[in-house]
């Protein structure tokens, strides 16, 4: 079967269907007749292509910006996401299942219906002049991506950078996007005073499959062209080569730590595919589409690598053990990255980032909040 005969390709995007799950008791959708075959026969006044399927956003006001977690299996105690939903189209985004609790598709609407946080940036200024706020490092992108395409119009990341400069505050920035760039002038000066660290996420070093897999994020090449300039305007940058997909982008590894070594980058590390909830049948789906003599390969590593108990599964959930993949292949992928680091010159992953020069912003003309 070509591509294009899916019954759901949509060029352009990542995932290959528009299901709505029922994991949370909503209320099943039944399309009145056969609506995305409809969409596709409508064309333009003038006889031009089909409509194509567009992007949304709806600005959304909440009222606060800061999430915390206790998990053991990440290294941040806070967040912010600027954006729900993210139009990069990752595949294998872990986050697409927070679509599901809005009834709305981790599929094709998790990347075509976004929305957007406009006072973020006001919010956060709220917390941090709070009395008992204690300063560590807030981390950015890592539900979705903070400079997707829409951060070009809306400037939430530059908003919320500007007052972590202004309160001298720590940032770690996740992305996949050359975009970060255009936020150099703020990144250099919070990096003076050791308070940012960026890491840009690089799959794959192929553009075309780079294309199928995250059809809307920067090239490869731009990526670590990004990383390059980041490290030459003294700002501490990691490279994650995440997620790595077996059979698919592993053969990629070696030669993307070489180049980003020789740039000079001495923070690398990697996390194998995870599949939670909808992302597995969604990827299952994509592999039916876009390999599909490879397809049973891939699963078949994917699922031995988060085995539990002697069984293998699509996905490991549970703490302590879902970011530390098992078994043989998983070891093969840790000696190859061992290897490749050690020839590169790149050490340990990781950065410690200064809170000791915080001082809270001005609130209404007050310097905390009573």
């Amino acid at each position: 079967m070509r591509v294009t005969d899916h019954p759901d390709f949509e060029p352009g995007r990542g995932a290959p269907s528009a299901t709505v799950p029922t994991r949370f008791g909503l209320a099943e959708r039944e399309a009145d007749g056969d609506w995305r075959d409809h969409m596709r026969s409508l064309t333009q006044e003038d006889g031009g292509p089909p409509v194509k399927l567009r992007t949304t956003v709806t600005e959304e006001k909440p009222k606060t910006i800061l999430s915390f977690n206790k998990s053991p299996d990440i290294p941040f105690d806070r967040s912010i996401n600027a954006y729900r939903g993210c139009e990069h189209g990752c595949v294998y985004c872990f986050a697409r299942p927070t679509h599901a609790f809005h009834d709305l598709s981790p599929g094709l609407d998790f990347e075509t219906r976004l929305f957007a946080k406009p006072n973020a940036a006001q919010l956060l200024r709220k917390t941090l002049a709070k009395r008992k706020y204690v300063p560590r490092a807030i981390a950015m992108g890592t539900n979705t991506d903070p400079y997707q395409p829409i951060e070009r119009g809306y400037r939430i990341t530059r908003e919320l950078l500007e007052v972590c400069l202004e309160t001298r505050h720590p940032v770690t920035i996740t992305t996949k996007s050359d975009r970060i760039l255009r936020d150099l002038d703020l990144l250099t000066a919070m990096a003076r005073s050791n308070l940012v660290a960026v890491a840009i996420s690089v799959t794959s070093l192929d553009p075309v499959l780079s294309g199928k897999l995250e059809p809307r994020c920067a090239a490869p090449a731009k990526r670590i062209a990004a990383l390059g300039k980041l490290v030459a305007a003294g700002v501490q940058t990691h490279c994650s080569i995440s997620p790595i997909i077996p059979a698919i982008t592993d053969e990629f590894m070696e030669v993307i730590i070489e180049q980003v070594g020789a740039l000079g980058i001495k923070s690398a590390g990697f996390i194998p595919l995870r599949l939670p909830h909808e992302v597995a049948p969604l990827f299952r789906e994509w592999l039916d589409v876009h390999y599909p003599d490879r397809a049973g390969k891939v699963m078949s590593i994917v699922r031995s690598i988060r085995a539990k108990d002697g069984k293998t599964r699509d996905n490991d959930p549970d703490f302590f053990t879902r970011m530390k993949p098992r078994g043989v292949w998983a070891d093969l992928l840790r000696s190859r990255f061992r290897v490749a680091c050690r020839k590169a010159g790149i050490g340990r992953a990781g950065f410690e980032l200064d809170c000791s020069r915080f001082r809270p912003p001005e609130v209404g003309g007050q310097m905390r909040l009573l």
